[in-house]
């Protein structure tokens, strides 16, 4: 499997190419901001086919670059039905203004053609198998995508913005929810085996058991807290 990420824009957000290896076809995950450059390189340099982007939430920080990257490929996006909005308007999102000069180099709004994420969802694109968990608390539409163990490549879970190394997503933007989040890293992070490779939206690669040792939030989750959380910060993306 070929897994091509880079940090794209002013918030330094991964954004991922997954293919079976080079030479095929690949989803694209999390375009964010000034990630279209990026994605054009990495085609390229792995000679790949996009046939889809995969959105983990609707934050302008993941999804600023959708519209061109998908009208570069001519290929849908996907996206949770309760952060759809945001493509459209990403200050509601934020609850607070973005600010020019920023706001006139995004391409705000959706793709010609936009599809819905739901919990549980089993898909095969690319010659991938995604499964989607609906991982509300960073946003209420917050999604990750988890691909099984494969030969000799341990399982991979695309967290988004839910689980990073060290600290989890920010919950103080409208739709976050600090117990939400609490219960969906209880829910889909806790049965997931110590070899998960998580890879997130922001920050470096880590694994379900090194999280699970030393990560403060989900060892709180795993002890059966559900209370105010540990005093370490959450990691500020958007």
């Amino acid at each position: 499997m070929l897994v091509a990420g880079f940090p794209a824009g002013a918030w330094g957000t991964n954004c991922y190419l997954v293919a079976p290896a080079a030479g095929e076809e690949c989803v694209i995950i999390d375009p964010g901001h000034q990630a279209a450059e990026g994605v054009r390189e990495a085609v390229a340099k792995h000679r790949l086919k996009p046939v889809a982007v995969m959105l983990t939430h609707g934050h302008i920080d993941h999804v600023a670059s959708v519209v061109p990257v998908c009208g570069a490929h001519d290929v849908p996006a996907w996206i949770h039905p309760e952060d759809r909005f945001m493509m459209s308007d990403p200050e509601k999102a934020m609850g607070r203004v973005i600010g020019r000069p920023l706001m006139d180099e995004l391409t705000i709004g959706e793709p010609d053609d936009l599809r819905e994420l739901f919990d549980g969802a089993a898909l095969e694109l690319a010659g991938l198998e995604l499964t989607v968990a609906h991982a509300p608390g960073h946003t209420r539409g917050s999604v990750t995508f988890r691909m099984p163990e494969q030969a000799d490549i341990p399982p991979v879970l695309f967290s988004g913005d839910l689980l990073f190394a060290g600290s989890i997503g920010r919950t103080d933007l409208p739709g976050g929810d600090h117990a939400e989040i609490l219960d969906s890293l209880a829910r889909v992070c806790l049965p997931l085996e110590d070899s998960t490779v998580v890879l997130s939206g922001h920050g470096p690669q880590t694994t379900i058991g090194r999280e699970r040792d030393t990560n403060p939030f989900l060892r709180e989750v795993a002890a059966g807290g559900r209370g105010g959380g540990p005093s370490a910060p959450p990691r500020r993306g958007m």
